[in-house]
Order: structure tokens, then C-alpha cells, then sequence
């Protein structure tokens, strides 16, 4: 049932699109001339405990860079963190549902609620509310090349787990699927349930 996705007694909260992406960085000043000086998107300083840097695209949504664990790691993505009506019930939700969640939501400075999930395969999904106090509309809106983060993809393995997942507990749409050749599915989108922004599965 979308949106609002029942499953026993709880009601799982709006996903409502990516929030943010977390990516490592050998080189942040070398991706600052991509971010800043191609895309026109705004920089702040990360808020993480990692040092590093965030990009917005717009009022509410980034590519965070922070420097990796060890340097030239084959995976550059650290984690996809979703858009949230209610944080503390989506923790909630999920624990009642057999996901291992933390014991409380962190609350951020600007009043933000967010937690950290792992998915079947290991990938790092956090689900974010904003604070009261959200952070201003960029300077650069309207000037900048782009100014949505429209998807995020992940390597997959296991389609049928991700699908139990995302489709089945979080209540993510197929928006589309195929691959090459036709008759072979090699990528497949899922849409968040209460928005446009969407995932994609690459089945390698």
C-alpha cells in the first residue's frame, strides 16, 4: 500500500528522495574544480566526523566528500541517505521489521534527526529529517549546471534481497528496468514512494 506502507501494526513514514551522498575522496581541492567550478553547486564545510566537504545542489540536498580510511579504496561510495518525514518512526519501523537499527536517532545541530541502516548487501543507508532550521536556499541557485541529485546506484548481487528491502519494507516503485542485450536485466530503477528521486541496481 504506497504511500504510507502497512505492514502488522506500524505504518512506515514518507520517503520522500535522496538526501544526500557520501562519497570518499583522495583529492577534495582536485573535486572542488568539479563540483564548484563545472556544476556551480555552493560548498560548505562536512559536519561528519571525518573531515571533508559538502556540495549542495540545492536547499536540501549534497554530495558530501570525506577522505577515505586508506587511499585509492576501489569503492568510492561511503553511504545514500534518504529524505524523511519522521525519523524516530522510521527507526521504529525498521527495527520492528528485523532490521538492525541504533538504539536512538542522532539529532544535529540545525535540529536534523537522522540514523545510519545497513541493507542485505552490506551498503550504508541513512534516513534523514530535516531540522527546523534548514539550510539556506544557495547562492548559486538558478546559476549552477544542475540542481537535483536525481539517483544514486549501488553493485548488486542478490536482486531478490535488495527488492525485500527496498520494494517490499520501504515501499520503493520499478520505475524501470532492462539491459544489453534487451532480453537481459542489467539495471534496474526503483523510485523513492513519496517522491521522483530513484536507486539503481547494477547486476554485475
Amino acid at each position: 500500500m504506497v504511500p504510507s506502507l502497512m505492514m502488522g501494526q506500524s505504518v512506515r513514514p514518507a520517503i520522500t528522495g535522496i538526501s544526500h551522498v557520501t562519497l570518499f575522496a583522495d583529492d577534495i581541492p582536485k573535486s572542488e574544480k568539479f563540483y564548484v567550478g563545472l556544476l556551480g553547486w555552493d560548498q560548505v564545510p562536512a559536519n561528519g566526523a571525518a573531515p571533508g566537504v559538502r556540495f549542495y545542489a540545492n536547499h536540501s540536498q549534497y554530495v558530501e566528500l570525506v577522505t577515505p580510511p586508506s587511499p585509492k579504496l576501489a569503492d568510492r561510495l561511503d553511504l545514500v541517505a534518504f529524505g524523511t518525514k519522521d525519523a524516530v518512526a522510521m527507526r521504529k519501523y525498521l527495527g520492528a521489521h528485523g532490521v538492525k537499527v541504533p538504539g536512538a536517532v542522532t539529532v544535529g545541530a540545525d535540529g536534523s534527526r537522522f540514523f545510519l541502516v545497513l541493507d542485505p548487501e552490506g551498503n550504508k543507508v541513512e534516513f534523514t529529517q530535516d531540522g527546523d532550521h534548514p539550510p539556506a536556499k544557495p547562492a548559486s541557485a538558478g546559476q549552477s549546471a544542475s540542481s537535483h541529485i536525481m539517483h544514486a546506484g549501488y553493485v548488486v548481487r542478490n536482486r531478490a534481497a535488495l527488492d525485500h528491502f527496498y520494494k517490499d519494507l520501504l515501499g520503493f516503485l520499478l520505475y524501470w528496468q532492462g539491459g544489453n542485450p534487451a532480453s537481459r536485466v542489467d539495471w534496474v530503477m526503483m523510485q523513492v514512494p513519496e517522491g521522483t528521486d530513484w536507486i539503481e541496481y547494477m547486476l554485475y
